[in-house]
Parts: C-alpha cells; structure tokens; sequence
C-alpha cells in the first residue's frame, strides 16, 4: 500500500471517532435532559402552605435561582446553552403569625363617713299639757255686727302650764236642758293649744236667718261655757262669761264653730 493510500484511511478513521464520540455524548446529555424533565424534585412542589387565618398573606414573587425560589408563588425556566435544557421548581410558603396578650387590673376604694348631728331645744311636751277648764283660762263672751246674730268667745290661758282646747265649747244659756252641736266644718287640723298668757277663739251662731227666725226664739241672760277633755269628756269647773246686760237672743237653731287660733276664723261660719 503507498503512502497516498494510508493517509486517507487514517483521517477518516479519526473523523468517525470524532463522530461517534460527539453522538455519545449528545445521546448522554439527552438522556439527562429527559431525565430531569419526568422526574419531580421533591423541594421544588407548587403546592403552598396556606396562610392561617387571620393572618394577612404576601403577595410578593420570588425569584429563580439554582432551581429554587421564595415567596407565595414562583416558577423558574432557564434554557441551558449547548442544547442543554433545565427547569426549576418554586418552592412557596405561607406566611404564619402567633399572638399573645395579657391583661390586668385592679381597682380599690374606701369610703368612711360619720354623721353627726346635735340638737338642742326646749319645748313643751303633750304630757306636760293640761285640759283647758274655767280654772286656768279666763273666758269673754262679745257679740259683734258681722256676721249678724253671732258671738265671738275669747279664752285666755292664766294658768302657768300649757293647755288644750279640745272640740269645741259646751255653751249653756240660762241652764238650757241641751247643748248645741258643733260646726263640723270648722274643725281645725290639729288641738289647739294655749300656752300661758294666749288666746283661742269659738264663735256662736246664736240664732237663725237675718231676723232670728228660728223656733223656741228667747232671750239668755247668762252663759255657762263647759270644756271637754281628750276623750270628749265634759270637766268642771264650767267658766261664766258676763252677757251684755240687755241680754242676747238665741233660738233653736244656735250652733258653735270648734276652737280656731284666729278670730276671723271663728266667725267665719
């Protein structure tokens, strides 16, 4: 064989090796590329975690590098050179949050208080009072112009204790068999009581209509004026105001108010 035979043998036997390593090696990477291409990497699931409740999520995309990435949500795809192919998985994560709180308080208070009062006063108790009578009392017997055919009794406490004037007087003209009512209507709210030295008031309606129209008209030169006691009781002695000397007329309508403080009140019926 001559040496122009050989020399081409020799270079293609080196270009079919060249060849059949270049094909080995795309076979191999291809191989690799399918590979990576089925197969899951089991850090790179797209399945994230849910964030807890409550807890606001991010909303911020990663970014691929080396086959990974951070954030909520993430893809990766880098086309490699030289036929190489590659991708990436994203990896996510939810956000997670805790919170804790605590709470106290007190409250206190006190209050202290001592009332105190005192007092002091004199006065005269019930049980220190006396009925009046025509003992301790001096009585007045006055007639006047309005309202016509009226009388107006004054009594006058002369005693040295408080007395009481209870109901009304037991009024008597020349030894009468009865005693006229009292006027209901003029009953006051409370006893009147006379301490020393004051004065209540009884009026008497001697007789009726403006002329003394009554039945059984007469004229009374005297008057016996009885008291009562706490239980309605008549006590002695009786006192005996002077009537003017002409006398009065009286009928059987006469009639008496109950004892008033005031004067005008007693002749006001």
């Amino acid at each position: 064989m001559s040496a122009f035979t050989a020399r081409p043998r020799t270079r293609l036997l080196a270009a079919a090796t060249v060849a059949l390593a270049a094909l080995s090696l795309t076979a191999c990477n291809d191989k690799l590329g399918v590979q990576d291409e089925g197969a899951a990497d089991p850090t790179s699931s797209t399945v994230g975690t849910p964030a807890p409740s409550g807890t606001k999520p991010g909303g911020s995309t990663g970014s691929t590098s080396g086959g990974s990435s951070s954030g909520n949500s993430s893809t990766g795809g880098n086309t490699g050179s030289g036929g190489n192919t590659g991708s990436g998985g994203g990896r996510t994560s939810g956000g997670s949050g805790s919170g804790t709180g605590s709470g106290s308080g007190s409250a206190s208070g006190s209050a202290s208080g001592s009332p105190a009062g005192s007092g002091s006063g004199s006065g005269t108790s019930a049980s220190s009072s006396v009925p009046c009578n025509g003992a301790n009392t001096k009585v007045t017997a006055q007639t006047v112009s309005r309202p016509i055919n009226h009388m107006l009794l004054t009594v006058t406490n002369t005693g040295s204790k408080t007395c009481d004037l209870y109901y009304y007087p037991a009024v008597n003209f020349d030894d009468a068999q009865s005693v006229p009512p009292g006027m209901k209507d003029s009953q006051p709210q409370a006893v009147t009581t006379l301490s020393p030295g004051q004065s209540g008031y009884a009026g008497i309606a001697l007789a009726g209509g403006d002329n003394g129209t009554g039945t059984n008209g007469r004229t009374a030169k005297s008057l016996s004026v009885y008291f009562f006691d706490r239980d309605n009781n008549s006590i002695s002695p009786a006192a005996t105001p002077a009537l003017p000397a002409k006398g009065v007329y009286v009928d059987d309508s006469l009639k008496v108010t109950y004892w008033v403080s005031y004067a005008q009140d007693a002749l006001t019926y």
